[in-house]
């Protein structure tokens, strides 16, 4: 019989483990989301081209001025030989021989903190921008921009969907888990009704027993977790680089937590349930 109890409460625990692992993906994926977002976002470049005299020494020293501003990220100095080099790479050698002098301005690559990738917010950029005597042009992608934040949008909105439908699954799971891991002791609290336990008497081993099953098996199921993490570190390392391993001790809180309070939910319920059967519903 203990070996049976056993059996039952190792496979229990190895059940519940598996859904708190889908519980920590999806706990990463939510917590990662602005992060990932942030990534799309701050890889969009926007050219600010300068005007035909501007020298090297003035761009960069009007480079210097954007990386102080408080709504840039990062800026990349383009020569006019850099620039030349490019559309040589896309156009072909000679695309030049058609100009008397070279139309390639000095150019400085920007990307944007993700706050200020939107379409007004990129607006008030280009007009700040603008204002230097030493700026031609500012260009950048606005359909991008737009098809950028809209899909951004759209996946957030079917990765909370999904996240939602998950944890409702695993909820599921993991109470069916329990009830019938109780339930298999049935008689054992009929018995302890019999000579007079109180409910809340009954319910403690139980309660206990189910504490230390879920904390069990939520740290198999972040071991898990934390291994998937470093694999695809070891095979992804460029996506690897969006996610934030200061958020990992989040989704840990997470997954201990929703193993130890559906754990403790569920049995309590059950344990209430079954005290609550007569002597005759217990055999079906």
């Amino acid at each position: 019989m203990r070996r049976r109890l056993m059996n039952a409460y190792l496979s229990s625990v190895i059940s519940i483990s598996l859904v708190l692992l889908l519980v920590g993906v999806a706990s990463m994926l939510l917590v990662n989301a602005k992060s990932v977002s942030d990534y799309f976002k701050e890889n969009m470049q926007v050219s600010v081209l300068m005007k035909q005299n501007v020298t090297d020494e003035a761009a960069l020293e009007y480079k210097d001025d954007l990386d102080d501003a408080r709504y840039i990220k990062s800026t990349t100095f383009i020569s006019k030989e850099q620039g030349q080099r490019e559309l040589a790479a896309q156009l072909g050698e000679d695309f030049l021989d058609v100009f008397e002098t070279s139309p390639i301005p000095v150019s400085i690559d920007v990307t944007l903190d993700a706050d200020y990738v939107s379409a007004d917010s990129l607006e008030i950029v280009k007009a700040e921008i603008s204002e230097s005597p030493l700026v031609e042009e500012v260009v950048y992608q606005r359909s991008l921009v737009d098809a950028l934040n809209a899909n951004l949008s759209r996946i957030s909105l079917i990765l909370g969907v999904f996240i939602a439908l998950l944890l409702f699954i695993s909820f599921v799971l993991i109470n069916n888990t329990v009830r019938l891991n109780v339930f298999a002791r049935r008689f054992t609290i009929h018995t302890m009704k019999l000579v007079g336990a109180t409910r809340s008497f009954i319910r403690a081993p139980f309660l206990v027993q189910s504490a230390f099953q879920g904390i069990f098996a939520a740290f198999i199921a972040i071991i898990v977790l934390v291994g998937l993490l470093f694999l695809m570190r070891s095979s992804f390392a460029e996506l690897f680089e969006i996610f934030r391993l200061d958020l990992l001790l989040v989704v840990i809180g997470i997954v201990i937590a929703s193993g130890l309070i559906i754990c403790l939910v569920s049995t309590y319920f059950v344990v209430n349930k079954l005290i609550s059967l007569r002597k005759d519903e217990l055999y079906y």
